[in-house]
């Protein structure tokens, strides 16, 4: 591991918007209240990378509670830091595996769940690993309030018609779906938030897929 990366893991261990892994059992059910110090609705970003989308909602909405999940330090450092820095209380960071979720989300805890570019995960071995896979949507639904909607925003197609597919063999509700999300009328202030990997895309030329669903 490079001395940069070593950096980080040892500053986000200082970090009070930083929860890593059975530390965070403590806080299940209890998220809003015991974390956050209110009432307020908390909102997940499941693989979160920089955190670049959860700082960015929390700016926006001031009056929700917002937690950027991922298994990597090295990134979840970048969003937290930048959330000190710039005094952004309404947003934290749980380093776990998004496979635990239920190990740290009470049932209807959740208001809402985004999930921002994932990985793919193409090879159809591995389809269990798709963050919109039966054994995610599964997790998904057990943690989110009654008529609490999961957001997908990806580059990839396929993950795109995958995830579309799942929605109707499911039975879900489908709310809004586009396969060109910056040529339809649904890129509001909120969709049009833009990661670092984002952009590159759209620097290529390529078409950004949204889909927004509930149980």
């Amino acid at each position: 591991m490079g001395k940069d990366k070593l950096r980080r893991f040892a500053e986000i261990e200082t970090f009070d918007n930083v929860i890593q892994l059975e530390a965070g059992q403590p806080y299940k059910g209890k998220w809003a209240p015991d974390f956050f110090k209110n009432q307020n609705p908390v909102v997940l970003e499941l693989a979160c990378g920089k955190g670049e989308y959860t700082v960015n909602l929390a700016r926006m909405f001031p009056e929700k509670n917002f937690i950027g999940i991922d298994y990597k330090g090295n990134r979840i450092w970048r969003g937290a830091k930048t959330a000190i820095e710039d005094g952004v209380p309404n947003v934290g960071f749980l380093r776990i595996q998004i496979e635990n979720l239920l190990d740290y989300f009470a049932p209807g805890e959740v208001d809402e769940i985004w999930i921002t570019f994932p990985d793919p995960q193409p090879q159809l071995s591995r389809e269990k690993k798709r963050l919109t896979s039966p054994r995610f949507l599964d997790k998904y639904k057990e943690l989110l309030k009654p008529g609490g909607f999961v957001n997908l925003k990806t580059d990839n197609d396929g993950l795109h018609a995958y995830t579309a597919e799942k929605i109707e063999e499911l039975g879900l509700k489908l709310a809004v779906r586009t396969e060109d999300l910056y040529h339809s009328p649904y890129a509001d202030e909120v969709l049009s938030i833009k990661t670092y990997y984002e952009k590159k895309y759209l620097a290529h030329s390529k078409n950004i897929n949204y889909l927004k669903f509930s149980f």
